[in-house]
């Protein structure tokens, strides 16, 4: 079976750090194109940041710009986003995904696998 397990989530006060962690079963991950999504209560789940297989490309939300950086390791078939300077505002679930395809990184549907998604809550 193929999975994608998101991991690092949990509490922090505003301005601090987390990174969260996107680990594969079951298939190659270096082979696909990862984006990681969010969804805050009450708002629709909205594209955050993506990288390329090769690592190389990567795009980010305008309102994460310059705090959060995604990159891979693909010898241990995880990605990985670093959160720094959070802000209340950055309080959701938090979803990795995977694409077989080149994508429109901020649209769902190009998306084949899903994870579980892990809780972010920036909160003094």
């Amino acid at each position: 079976q193929l999975h994608l397990v998101e991991s690092g989530g949990g509490l922090v006060q505003p301005g601090g750090s987390l990174r969260l962690s996107c680990a594969a079963s079951g298939f190659t991950l270096a082979y696909y194109n990862i984006g990681w999504f969010r969804q805050a209560p009450g708002k629709e789940r909205e594209g955050v940041s993506y990288i390329g297989s090769s690592g190389i490309i990567t795009y980010y939300a305008d309102s994460v710009k310059g705090r959060f950086t995604i990159s891979r390791d693909n010898a241990k078939n995880t990605v990985y986003l670093q959160m720094n300077s959070l802000k209340p505002e950055d309080t959701a679930v938090y979803f990795c995904a995977a694409a077989g395809a080149r994508a429109i990184w901020y649209r769902e549907d190009f998306y084949n696998y899903w994870g579980q998604g892990t809780q972010v809550t920036v909160s003094s």
